[in-house]
């Protein structure tokens, strides 16, 4: 249930028992009306905006029309209290009664609390990490992968029917400079001397093992082939072998993708379904025959004045239009761009979301443009850029891998600080900021670093239930804490509940608003809130959960830990990390 939505139809309902009229006869609009918790959290559990929204339309004062509103909502049962502040915010204090309903009600449902309807079942397909396969993941994929898989989690959970792609960049000039580079890899298998590698071919160690596995399966037979037959083996081979390595260095920071799809695809055919996809648009009258402009400054070596086969991407709100065919009659980057945005339209997606580095932000009107032109304007589209993550040890920064040659890859930081630190971490900042990593901080065992506070919470409700079981000779069932919840009255206790409370809406408010990193913000002040009330019970022994003489008030009591250690464990699994039992 989310409280805020509930009290939100309940305030529009009393509001429509006031008789008021707009001066212009038009019916009372409700769209810009808020509920939400107060700044200041003395001031009560809820607060609307209502009056001040409503009281130009009909010529009242804000506070009055407030005041009026106020009397009509103190006959709900569950509002204790009502108070009118500031220009006319409307204030409202909960019931405890209301809030021990609201611990039955995540006891009923245990982690599928907070789970939510608001997608409708809509199809949205999160397209992310989408590196090229020419190498291990570096760590500057690692943000985007996380921030990707959060939120197409979260957004699962909240009723969105998602789709987890991953777009493989396997065809183009890099792929060629890989197979070579391997082929050098090859020929060093086969014992021969290669000496530094050339300049503008990868030099990584990785490459090392996929040139033995060449050498191991074909011996000399590739030296002997034509360039271009060997260099097409070569080309396969080594893209399934760096598909098998990113996807294992996906797996470590538990994201695995369900579609994996490949732009080799579109060429096959002459590139059939890339011509398909022009044409589409051409009938449509997004495809001309033009010249370009030169860009602004100096003219780049590769700039041509001739006639080019153009996108109008202007016309749908690209900032210039964009080539589809090369000189030589190859297709573009981008027209392979053309045919991938019509398969997934094709596929059903009502919407799409794609998480890139900040150095692609030109490319965002392309996409937006390109989303247009092949739906009809009919395809929300969102590009969710992440800034530069860097790294720290102890302050300093961290050198480049030796194996990967040039960056740190994502399986480095993952084999030395753990999948858990770094997925939590990657979401405690937005993703439009720059984040500093420090590997000392994230493994450090203080209330400094948010994944080991925020894990500790977990593990320290699991020692309740541990220390129940000694000391009552069982745990209570969820029904005997459900019957029990009437009697947790203490000002923290109540305060832990409204916490839960907020959860169903933050999981809706992170889904529709694709920030994620909310949900690693709401998961530390919970564990913040579980700490500050379990710190109360090692001061004051009438507030610890477990007292053996009051069977009644420990269930109660228990009930509390089990509906924090619920939503700890909901939570953790849609960052992608693990809510754990103990810590060690």
């Amino acid at each position: 249930m989310n409280i805020f939505a509930l009290f939100s139809s309940r305030i529009v309902a009393a509001i429509e028992t006031l008789g008021l009229e707009t001066k212009d006869g038009a019916a009372l609009d409700f769209a810009r009306l808020a509920v939400e918790p107060p700044r200041d959290a003395s001031h009560g559990d809820l607060a609307t905006n209502a009056a001040m929204v409503l009281a130009k339309s009909v010529g009242e004062n804000p506070r009055a029309l407030a005041e009026k509103i106020a009397g009509a909502l103190r006959g709900d049962a569950d509002i204790a209290a009502v108070e009118v502040a500031g220009p006319g915010f409307v204030n409202l204090r909960l019931s405890d009664a209301f809030w021990q309903a609201r611990l039955a009600d995540i006891l009923d449902v245990a982690q599928d609390y907070g789970r939510s309807a608001i997608g409708a079942g809509r199809k949205v397909n999160v397209e992310y990490v989408s590196a090229n396969p020419t190498g291990p993941m570096h760590v500057g994929h690692c943000r985007g992968a996380v921030v990707g898989d959060a939120l197409a989690n979260i957004m699962g959970f909240a009723g969105y029917d998602v789709t987890k792609e991953y777009y493989i960049n396997d065809a183009g000039a890099q792929i060629d400079v890989l197979a070579r580079s391997v082929m050098l890899r090859y020929r060093e298998a086969l014992g021969e001397t290669i000496g530094e590698i050339p300049a503008g071919l990868y030099p990584g160690d990785y490459l090392v093992p996929v040139g033995k596995a060449l050498a191991d399966e074909f011996g000399q037979r590739l030296l002997s082939m034509a360039a271009e037959t060997a260099l097409a083996l070569v080309k396969d081979r080594t893209i399934d072998a760096m598909m098998a390595m990113i996807r294992e260095d996906l797996a470590a920071l538990n994201v695995h993708h369900e579609v994996f799809f490949s732009e080799r695809t579109l060429h096959e055919g002459n590139g059939a379904p890339i011509g398909a996809a022009i044409a589409d648009l051409t009938l449509k009258g997004h495809v001309y025959k033009g010249k370009l402009p030169p860009p602004k400054g100096e003219k780049p070596d590769d700039w041509e004045d001739r006639e080019q086969t153009l996108f109008r991407s202007t016309v749908v709100g690209d900032d210039q239009d964009r080539p589809l065919v090369k000189s030589d009659g190859s297709y573009t980057y981008f027209a392979a761009d053309v045919a991938y945005m019509k398969d997934k339209y094709a596929r059903g997606f009502g919407e799409l979301i794609f998480v890139l580095g900040a150095d692609h932000g030109g490319y965002v009107k392309r996409l937006e443009a390109l989303a247009n032109a092949v739906s009809g304007n009919t395809l929300k589209l969102t590009v969710l850029l992440c800034n530069l993550v860097k790294l720290y040890r102890d302050g300093e920064p961290v050198r480049m891998s030796k194996r990967a040659g040039e960056f740190v890859t994502l399986r480095d930081v993952v084999d030395e600080v753990g999948r858990d630190p770094i997925r939590f971490m990657m979401l405690y900042r937005k993703n439009s900021e720059p984040l500093d990593f420090d590997f000392a901080k994230v493994t450090e065992q203080s209330k400094d670093n948010p994944v080991f506070y925020v894990q500790y919470a977990s593990a320290r409700c699991h020692s309740v239930f541990r220390q129940a079981a000694e000391q009552l000779g069982s745990m209570p069932d969820r029904e005997a804490m459900k019957a029990a919840a009437h009697l947790l009255t203490d000002e923290g206790e109540i305060g832990l509940v409204r916490k839960l409370a907020e959860y169903p809406r933050l999981i809706e408010s992170a889904a529709q608003s694709m920030e994620p990193h909310r949900l690693a913000f709401y998961l530390y002040d919970l564990a913040q809130a579980f700490h500050a009330h379990w710190n109360r019970g090692t001061d004051n022994p009438d507030l610890r959960f477990v007292k053996v003489n009051e069977p009644e008030l420990t269930r109660a009591r228990l009930g509390l830990v089990r509906a924090v250690a619920d939503v700890l464990t909901s939570g953790l699994a849609l960052v992608g990390a693990d809510a754990p039992q103990e810590m060690r």
